[in-house]
């Protein structure tokens, strides 16, 4: 076991990280996304499958780490109402996925924009 809670918590697999990403983002009320120096977000195309994702993180530290030495990029905080409100109706217009908590692995728990607004909804109300 690491000292670092980041590290630890990287090494959880895919629904354990989906879990903890719901509590902290209904906790903090934001989910954090990376976008580069024109303000443009990162968009992931599975090479497996060819499924466009847009990756989200439970807080700052965890999408700065995922985006160092990336050089471009850099985390942007997005609120609760602003991702229900403009980004789920926009990624499932474009029909992009949520890659929810990218880790240290390469497993990762995609889901469509509204299945994650649904369970985060589901958090929120505290009947999860």
């Amino acid at each position: 076991m690491s000292d670092n809670p980041l590290a630890q918590i990287l090494e959880m697999d895919g629904e354990e990280r989906y879990d903890y990403f719901l509590d902290a983002v209904v906790e903090e009320r934001e989910l954090w996304i990376l976008v580069n120096s024109d303000n443009q977000f990162l968009k992931i195309v599975s090479e497996e499958d060819g499924v466009g994702y847009l990756p989200v993180w439970p807080s700052e530290d965890f999408a700065a780490d995922y985006a160092s030495g990336s050089g471009d990029l850099s985390p942007k905080a997005l609120s609760l109402p602003d991702f229900f409100k403009k980004w789920v109706p926009g990624l499932t217009r474009d029909k992009l996925e949520v890659g929810v908590f990218p880790g240290a692995d390469s497993e990762l728990w995609i889901t469509e924009p509204e299945a994650l607004k649904s369970d985060l909804q589901e958090v929120l109300s505290g009947s999860f």
